[in-house]
């Protein structure tokens, strides 16, 4: 059987609050009484529970982390960048997923109550934001990563999804492309807008107008780059070059024109979106805007620490730089044009 403080303290002739007091170097203890509990601790190899000492100091030494699923592609990386500084600081993470929807909720919400962590780390599962912002106003330090531009009522860590499209399209613009298709991502989200703005706004600074025919509205699928792709053929629109806004629809994108007997990037060119590590595998490896995920994991993890030494959360977003990562699947306009494909190709 384990070894209890109320053995200890039968052991040391003392109360269990006297143990306490001893293990935590709290409130005023005779000299003599303290040394025949520590020797008492040591004799019976008595090992307290780290969670129990942190509530007594009122401190867990936990930081909770909640986010939509593991399966995200980029989603390693935020984790990594977030485990580094906990870690380093002597903290622990405690991980919530909401792929269980509002049981994973609930479960999370029973955490919350029992107090088992000391800070929040937030990757927002959809519809869960204005019961964040509750937890915040009542006390409970939380930094939001990849804020999706909704620009919360706490302190956030964000890219600049708008450069990010402005980079990519000063990039094809370089190289003569000037039919470009966009697979976007997800309409409701956020970055969705603030990427093809960015991409959008410099074309037309370029004197070149985006053909609305030529936005299609994918879901960060690989599936759905493929789809974007046969939808343009179907209909028979002409496109040199193709924006995805992520990595994993721009590799199906590529797949699907590499299929119809087109080269990549010579008759077409393929720029993504968050540098994740399929990037550089796919057929040619992929340009792409690089997120800093991981940095955004950190300096989100270090806002809390930071807090938790006294320094105040800051009120404006901490927002990280994306960077062009150029690779491969982009190259000069060629002579050839991107022809429509027949109306009853299959991919």
């Amino acid at each position: 059987m384990s070894i209890t403080i109320a053995d200890v303290a039968a052991r040391a002739g003392v109360s269990k609050t006297t143990v306490s007091r001893v293990l935590n170097g709290k409130g005023e203890l005779d000299l003599r009484t303290a040394e025949r509990v520590r020797q008492v601790i040591a004799e019976l190899g008595y090992v307290p529970s780290a969670r129990a000492v942190g509530l007594a100091r009122g401190r867990t030494r936990i930081v909770g982390m909640l986010v939509p699923s593991l399966t995200w592609p980029w989603m390693g990386e935020v984790l990594q960048g977030a485990v580094d500084v906990v870690e380093s600081e002597g903290y622990g993470l405690l991980l919530f997923t909401f792929n269980r929807g509002e049981e994973s909720m609930h479960q999370f919400a029973s955490q919350v109550s029992a107090q088992s962590f000391d800070g929040l780390l937030v990757i927002e599962p959809e519809g869960t934001l204005t019961y964040i912002e509750q937890l915040h106003a009542r006390g409970l330090p939380v930094v939001l990563i990849d804020d999706r531009a909704k620009r919360p009522q706490f302190p956030s860590v964000a890219t600049t999804n708008y450069a990010g499209g402005e980079c990519a399209a000063r990039h094809l613009l370089e190289l003569g492309r000037h039919r470009p298709l966009v697979i976007t991502g997800v309409e409701r989200f956020g970055c969705t807008h603030e990427r093809l703005d960015g991409f959008r706004d410099t074309y037309a600074e370029a004197g070149v107008e985006l053909d609305p025919r030529l936005v299609f509205e994918g879901d960060f699928t690989h599936e759905s780059g493929r789809r974007g792709i046969q939808h343009a053929f179907d209909q028979r629109l002409e496109f040199d070059a193709v924006f995805a806004h992520n990595d994993l629809s721009a590799g199906g994108a590529i797949q699907a024109v590499r299929e119809t007997g087109r080269n990549v990037p010579n008759d077409v060119s393929v720029i993504g979106f968050d540098d994740i590590p399929y990037a550089e595998h796919t057929e040619p490896p992929l340009t792409t805007v690089h997120q800093p995920m991981r940095q955004m994991g950190q300096a989100a993890a270090r806002m809390l620490m930071s807090h938790f030494g006294g320094t105040p959360l800051p009120t404006d977003p901490q927002v990280l730089p994306t960077t062009l990562i150029v690779r491969s699947s982009t190259a000069p306009h060629s002579t050839s044009r991107t022809r429509p494909a027949p109306k009853n190709r299959s991919h």
